[in-house]
Parts: C-alpha cells; sequence; structure tokens
C-alpha cells in the first residue's frame, strides 16, 4: 500500500496528558451531567448562592414560592398525612416496634426532605419491604418480645448506618452503585416481599397469640396451622370487610383516577371505624386484639440510645446497609417515574444526600427508617402537589396528631392494620410486569423469579443477593463475551452493516469487514482475538470454492470506547497471525481514548498510519487497488493488449471501468502509465486505432476526477 495524502486525514495528534485525562474521567464519572458548566461565566458572589440552592434547594423553590402554589400543597399534604397514620402504626407493627415510633417517623424525615430533597412530588414515609428487612435481621440476634428496649435501640443504630451510607454516597456521586439494583431485580423483591408480608399479617387476620419470627414462605405457613387452635373467626370476618372496602376503594380509583382521595383517604377510615367498634363492643373482650397504648407527645431525642456494642453491632450494620441501597433504589426510582410525567428532571445523588440526612437526623429523633413509597407519592402527586412543601404540611398534621389525637388511636384493632397492609401489598405484586419480562426477555424473567424466590423460600437478603448476582454475571457477560459482527455493502449506498441483520448487504471481495462493539479489556481480549481468528478461518472455508482469497482484514472501532495493555496486546496476537497468513489489518475510526493507548504502546507506528483510516469507504479506496485479485485482472487484461486479442482502447475503458472509483491519484497515473506502455509494445497497430488511444489515455485522469468530483459536490 503507498502513502496518501487524503483531504480527510486521521487525527495522530500526540496524547492527551496524564492530568487531563484523570481530570475527564472523573468528571464523566461523578458529575455526568456537569452540574456546575453555568457557574464559571457567574460572579461570585452569585455563583456562591447558586451552589447554595444547588446543595441546599429550599434556598431555591421557597423564595419563589406563593398562595398559589400553597393551596395545593395544603390539600395534598392533608391527605398524605391521612395515609401517613394508618401506615405509620401498621408499618411499625410490621417491623416489630411499638407504634408511637410509627407515627413519630413520619413527623421529623419529611421535614429534613423538604429542605434537601430536588423532587417536587416525593412524599416520605415508612414502607413495607425495608420494615420486614429490619425485623428480619435484627430479631436474629435480638428478640423484640424479650428485651423490647434493646431491640429498638439496635434499630435506630440500623437507621443512622443507613443514613451515613445514604449520604457518602450522595457527597461522593455513586449513584451508579444503586443501578446495579435492576428493575427486574426490584419487582422481583418487592413481589416476594409482598407476598411473605400478606402472610404474616395472618396473624393479625385470625387473632393469633403466638408467630413465628422467620420470613419464609413455608415457616410462616407451618406457624398458622401449627396455631390453628387460635384462630378467631371473629377477626377473620373483620378482616375480611375491611379488606373488601379497602379494595373496592382502590377499584374505584382505578375506574375513575380523579376520585383518587377516595382511596386515599380509606385507611383511616377503617381505622376509625375499627377505634369505633372497639371501643363500643369491647374489643378485646372478644379476642380481637388492638394497638395499645399511645402517649401524647412529639419526638423524644434517641442519641443516647444508639448501640455499638460488639456484641450486637453486626445486626444493625447488616440492616442499614441493605436497607440503604433498598430504600435509595425504591425512593429514586419513584423520584424520577413521577418526574418524567412533568417533563421534570431529578438529581439522583442529591436525592441520595436528603434520603441520607433525614435518616440521620431520624435515628436521633426516635425514627426508624423512612424514604419514598409508591402510595403515598401516587396520592401526593394526584392531589395536585406543586412543591416539597406538601412534606411539610403533612409534618405539621402529624405534629397535631401527636399532641392531640395519638391516645385516639390506641383502641385500633390489630386486624384493621393488618387490614390495610394487604391492601396495599396485592398492589406490589405486580404479575403483568413478570408476564412482560417473560414474553420480552427470559434473562430478565429469570432474575425476576430468583429475587422473588429466593426472598419468598429462603430469606430477603439471600434472595436479593442472589438476584443481584444473576444480574452482575449476566453484565459479565456483556462485557467477557462482546458483540462483532461481519459487514457488508447496503447495495447502491456507501453504507455498511451487519450482513445477518440486512441480508441484502454484500461482502467486498478480498476483505474482511468486522466490527467491535465494546471496550476491549482484560476480560474479553483473548476472546476478541479468537473470535477475529474464527471469523478469518470462516471467511477462507466459503472463499475456497470462489479463489477469493482475504487480504485485508478491516476493523471498524467506532463502538470501542477504551482498551487497556492486554486489549493491545491481542491486537498486537491478530496482527501477527493475521500476518502469517498474509493478511494485512486495517483499522477504521479509532476513538481518541484507543488512539491515545494505540500511539503510546507503539502499536500505530507498528501497523503503519497508513493502515488507519477515519471511515470503511476510505479504507476500502485505499486497498481495492493492491489487492491481488485486481492486480490479476488488470495484469491479465495488458497482457491481452500486449499480446494483440484486445486493443489498448478497450484496455483502457476495462481497467478504469472496474478501478476508477478505487483509485488514488498516483494510482492512476501508474494505470495510464502501464496502458501507455502496453500500447507501445503492440506493433501491428494501426495509425487511427494508436491516435484514438492516446487521445482516450489524455482523457483517462479527467474521467477519474469526475466522480470524486460529484462526491465532493454532494458532501
Amino acid at each position: 500500500m503507498t502513502g496518501v495524502e487524503y483531504t480527510r486525514q486521521v487525527n495522530f495528534e500526540p496524547p492527551r496528558s496524564f492530568g487531563t485525562v484523570l481530570n475527564s474521567r472523573i468528571k464523566e464519572t461523578f458529575f455526568p451531567d456537569d452540574p456546575f458548566s453555568q457557574l464559571k461565566k457567574e460572579p461570585l458572589p452569585r455563583r456562591t448562592i447558586n451552589t447554595i440552592q444547588y446543595f441546599v434547594p429550599i434556598c431555591e423553590w421557597l423564595p419563589k414560592y406563593h398562595l398559589g402554589f400553597f393551596k395545593y400543597d395544603l390539600l395534598a399534604g392533608i391527605t398524605i398525612a391521612s395515609l401517613a397514620i394508618p401506615q405509620g402504626i401498621s408499618y411499625a407493627n410490621l417491623a416489630q416496634l411499638p407504634p408511637i415510633i410509627g407515627l413519630y417517623s413520619s413527623f421529623v424525615p419529611p421535614l429534613v426532605y423538604a429542605v434537601f430533597g430536588s423532587s417536587k412530588n416525593l412524599a416520605v414515609g415508612t414502607v413495607a419491604a425495608c420494615s420486614l428487612l429490619i425485623a428480619e435481621t435484627i430479631g436474629e440476634k435480638v428478640s423484640p418480645t424479650e428485651n423490647l428496649q434493646l431491640y429498638i435501640n439496635l434499630v435506630y443504630t440500623a437507621t443512622l448506618i443507613s443514613g451515613l451510607l445514604q449520604t457518602v454516597l450522595g457527597i461522593l456521586r455513586l449513584g451508579i452503585l444503586v443501578d446495579f439494583l435492576s428493575h427486574s431485580t426490584i419487582t422481583g423483591f418487592m413481589g416476594g416481599t409482598a407476598l411473605i408480608i400478606c402472610l404474616q399479617q395472618m396473624k393479625g387476620m385470625l387473632g393469633l397469640k403466638h408467630f413465628t419470627h422467620k420470613t419464609s414462605v413455608v415457616a410462616v405457613i407451618k406457624s398458622i396451622f401449627h396455631n390453628r387452635r387460635e384462630w378467631r373467626w371473629e377477626c377473620f370476618v373483620i378482616g375480611i370487610i375491611f379488606l373488601t372496602f379497602l379494595q373496592f376503594t382502590r377499584y374505584v380509583k382505578k375506574k375513575k383516577p380523579k376520585l383518587f382521595w377516595v382511596s386515599a383517604i380509606a385507611p383511616m377510615v377503617v381505622v376509625l371505624t375499627g377505634c369505633l367498634f372497639a371501643y363500643f363492643a369491647h374489643a378485646e373482650k372478644h379476642g380481637i386484639a388492638t394497638v395499645g397504648d399511645l402517649r401524647k407527645g412529639i419526638n423524644k431525642l434517641s442519641i443516647n440510645r444508639l448501640n455499638f456494642d460488639s456484641e450486637y453491632v453486626s445486626a444493625p450494620i447488616k440492616a442499614g446497609l441493605i436497607t440503604a441501597l433498598i430504600a435509595l433504589a425504591e425512593g429514586i426510582a419513584i423520584g424520577r417515574s413521577f418526574a418524567i410525567v412533568k417533563n421534570e428532571q431529578i438529581d439522583g445523588n442529591k436525592e441520595m444526600i436528603a434520603f441520607g440526612m433525614m435518616n440521620i437526623v431520624g435515628s436521633i429523633t426516635s425514627c426508624y427508617l423512612t424514604t419514598g413509597p409508591f402510595s403515598k407519592t401516587a396520592i401526593n402527586f394526584n392531589a395536585g402537589c406543586k412543591t416539597p412543601m406538601a412534606n411539610v404540611v403533612q409534618s405539621m398534621c402529624m405534629l397535631l396528631v401527636l399532641l392531640f389525637l395519638a391516645p385516639l388511636f390506641s383502641y385500633t384493632p390489630q386486624v384493621a392494620l393488618s387490614a390495610i397492609i394487604i391492601s396495599a401489598m396485592l398492589g406490589l405484586i405486580e404479575y403483568e410486569k413478570a408476564y412482560h419480562l417473560f414474553k420480552t426477555d427470559k434473562f430478565d424473567f429469570v432474575i425476576c423469579m430468583s429475587a422473588f424466590l429466593g426472598v419468598s423460600f429462603i430469606s430477603m437478603d439471600m434472595g436479593l443477593m442472589i438476584s443481584v448476582g444473576l444480574a452482575l454475571i449476566r453484565a459479565m457477560l456483556y462485557i467477557a463475551r462482546p458483540a462483532t459482527c461481519k459487514l457488508g455493502n447496503i447495495p447502491d449506498s456507501n453504507l455498511y452493516r451487519d450482513i445477518e441483520q440486512y441480508p441484502v448487504a454484500t461482502a467486498t471481495p478480498g476483505m474482511l469487514i468486522l466490527q467491535l462493539g465494546s471496550p476491549i479489556y482484560f476480560a474479553n481480549g483473548t476472546y476478541i482475538k479468537e473470535r477475529i481468528l474464527r471469523w478469518v478461518r470462516d471467511e477462507h472455508d466459503v472463499s475456497k470454492s470462489s479463489h477469493n482469497d482475504i487480504e485485508y482484514i478491516l476493523l471498524e472501532l467506532g463502538g470501542v470506547t477504551s482498551i487497556d495493555i492486554t486489549g493491545v496486546e491481542s491486537l498486537f496476537e491478530v496482527r501477527r497471525a493475521l500476518e502469517a497468513q498474509g493478511i494485512k489489518m486495517i483499522l477504521v475510526n479509532p476513538r481518541l481514548d484507543v488512539m491515545e493507548k494505540l500511539m503510546v504502546t507503539k502499536f500505530v507506528d507498528k501497523i503503519g498510519r497508513n493502515s488507519i483510516f477515519l471511515s470503511i469507504d476510505d479504507a476500502i479506496g485505499a486497498c481495492r487497488f493492491t489487492l491481488k485479485s485486481s492486480k490479476r485482472e488488470v495484469e491479465e487484461t495488458l497482457s491481452k493488449t500486449s499480446k494483440g486479442t484486445m486493443s489498448p482502447f478497450t484496455t483502457t475503458i476495462f481497467v478504469s471501468k472496474s478501478t476508477w472509483y478505487e483509485l488514488t491519484p498516483r494510482q492512476e497515473e501508474e494505470v495510464v502509465s502501464a496502458v501507455v506502455t502496453a500500447g507501445d509494445k503492440h506493433k501491428r497497430l494501426s495509425a487511427l486505432p494508436q491516435l484514438s488511444f492516446l487521445i482516450a489515455a489524455s482523457f483517462f485522469p479527467f474521467f477519474l476526477a469526475l466522480p470524486n468530483a460529484f462526491k465532493e459536490c454532494v458532501s
């Protein structure tokens, strides 16, 4: 191949400095949204204000707040507060905590989120999955029935650990870690958790006094039937009535979304009805258990109750780490889903800091883990909330309840709380999503079902780890076995596409064009090398019958975003293996990071700069004339001319027809010279044919230039 000057040249600038590359990588890893790009143009005072507004969002939306927003936020806040009371009591009961702690957890954390949160729609509260996970994990170390105070202390400690982890992840902008909890994993985990919770609520629905603390389906079902002598038909009838009413209100909301408030106030109606029934019917005399004592007053400080004793600290650490990630994944996903509806954006890393701060503050004010539950957020959104002020309104409503109304809820029947929880959990078992995964992606379905079955039949943490492990295995398979494909030319175009996807695409004689679609790392370097050589071997088998041997292999590297040293060594090995077979390697469109690594490792010097091109079209144009098959055709034609079996004019037309659109200027001169020389050797030419041949040869470069000129005009 000869060196050629192209108007479109590959950039061979010296590699960037290490500091420049490191700065670029850090920026793309931790600040992909580049939140401070606009601050560079601002004066220092304005830059300071914008920075404060970025980290403390209330400083941005509160100065713009007006009465028109407040009337919507007031309605939304009161609505979600009416749901927070029964949910707070129910989920605290699920976490084996005193009910008052559930009410505390809907008072302080919403205030903190209103200061640091970036979502206008998210409503803060406790969630069933994390409540059950806390009960399971800490209950393995300390029984809440035997030592309730120590159990509560460890719950506060787990909440603190969750908050610290969430805050650190947000400050370090490591939201990418939450992305490892895939949608399939969350769907299966929430479904399995919902199934367990529903079964565990049979304790309240049947009025059982003794029940297992284990969470597997088998253990729960065994416990239900083992204690069948304790079943109370009165509890079951009341529970079915409450559950039917709750499901009916959800059906009304589904059919008529404008009546969302019917479903929103239904749990409160159940609680109030249950309280009145328990008070006037003396429910406890009939075996119907109630919540018990609820004292008036706001949260007490619990900083002195944090327990880091080495004998027990492993349980809150385990619970804190797992619930932190689950709460982040659930809360951020819910916040983003509702923000998309309003065409808004929320910063996941700021949300992490907000969740972390409210759990840190909550852990020292007698609260346990909180995040953004779907049910409350959906009601908040449908109620027309405009800003996080709705969380402030919710908090003020809970303050009034704690100061004046808390004792009234001490008559709440446990069966009413069980019905509320079961109704909420039935919506989390998403059959349609699982079926959709089965129809669209079988591996995602396996990941989903592994979480569902693992949570249901083993334990919550094991089910989650199994599902995440399968998801990571799938991701590693994508890395270790990247996609490669053979490209062909789409007829009547200069486009080259996968021949498997586009069967009409035709291969280029003498060349094998391959596209690599992922970074080349130590994990896949060997596979890529073997795959390329297998492509070559398969192509040789096909070309034996057509006598069209492979002379060039073109590697399209536009999809290769980076390469490490092992990857470069793999390319060296591929080149040596190809050279042994008489095949030359050509690189097409290497990315900046890849080109710099190839230059530093001297691979560019080894392969030659004239073996690297901007496009497949350029590479083919430079390589085609040097193909042995093309040379053979031209030599045979020139031989016929010298023997007199073909006229030089015909030779000119043949050569121009087969090669004019592929030749460089220097190659054009060589062809014309070869044809003219052959004409001179043809001694039997008459004067007129020879004159016509010379005229054609003189116009030959002009005809060759026409297509290139046309291409330039079009581009």
